[in-house]
């Protein structure tokens, strides 16, 4: 799937595609089950309530690849605090599309299937509370990204969220970004801490707004860095486990003046959240304006 073109005007679109064609190209498609785990339980805790409280319980998973196994779970995962949640998988691919329909009985409770792309255009007038892109705009060029945000961030919901991120294969190192309405909100790092070497090694799996600004003079360099030299002075903490060592290496960076969202049970479990202005890089996409 391809992120359209910036333009003006509210519903932008790759030049040359069709009006009324869904926004985006092909991706590889690779997908596994229990992938996306760590995302899922984190929107359970951080927007369960909101989900529950939403008079339509709508949710998106776009661009799920070649299996739809990741679109079951998630609805599985967010059953658990909105029994009645719908969620429909999206693919521009018609053959995924047809290839997933096939595996559910559309008379029973589960989500749906539909050829869509950032237009979220088989939703017609019905808006998600939650959409979830993971390993989309990964495989994008860097300055397609604010458009893709642009469009999804205008389908939402009063109050609904885009989480956008990505993640190695088996999912134990992620990161995504939370956009609202407003635009990108926080970023989420994630990482299984069983044989964790450094928290730093997420910086393989950033978003594409933030991949290429690992480097000096950018702040989501500066937050990694923090945090491995945390990690290393903890060292003697591991010996209580590693989820002890993380949540006294977030309490020190918190200590050295970064902006941590506290949560120490979710540091424990290895996600850190930090506000989008503590790590938004300082020119392209999610740039504070100069």
């Amino acid at each position: 799937m391809a992120a359209p073109s910036p333009r003006p005007d509210r519903r932008p679109r790759p030049r040359g595609r069709p009006a009324g064609a869904p926004a985006g190209r092909v991706t590889r498609g690779t997908t596994a089950p229990n992938r996306l785990r760590r995302v899922d339980r984190w929107l359970v805790r951080r927007h369960g309530a909101s989900l529950r409280d939403a008079l339509d319980p709508l949710v998106v998973d776009l661009g799920y690849g070649r299996h739809p196994v990741t679109v079951v779970e998630l609805a599985q995962r967010l059953a658990v605090v909105r029994p009645d949640v719908d969620v429909h998988g999206l693919e521009i691919d018609p053959e995924r599309v047809a290839a997933a329909r096939a595996l559910v009985d559309p008379d029973l409770p589960g989500p749906r299937f539909d050829i869509g792309g950032f237009e979220l255009g088989p939703l017609g007038d019905r808006r998600p509370v939650l959409v979830r892109a993971f390993n989309v705009l990964r495989q994008y060029e860097e300055h397609e990204v604010a458009a893709a945000w642009a469009l999804l961030r205008s389908r939402l919901a009063p109050g609904g969220v885009v989480v956008e991120g990505t993640c190695d294969e088996p999912g134990r190192l992620a990161s995504w970004v939370v956009l609202d309405g407003t635009g990108p909100r926080s970023l989420v790092l994630a990482w299984r801490l069983a044989g964790l070497d450094r928290p730093g090694a997420v910086a393989a799996r950033l978003p594409k707004a933030l991949i290429h600004r690992n480097v000096p003079g950018e702040r989501v360099h500066g937050l990694l860095a923090a945090l491995d030299e945390a990690w290393e002075r903890e060292a003697p903490v591991g010996s209580l486990g590693a989820r002890q060592r993380m949540r006294a290496s977030v309490a020190r960076v918190v200590e050295v003046g970064w902006p941590v969202r506290h949560d120490p049970a979710g540091w424990r479990e290895g996600v850190v959240e930090v506000p989008w202005a503590a790590v938004s890089p300082l020119s392209g996409p999610g740039a504070p304006p100069r």
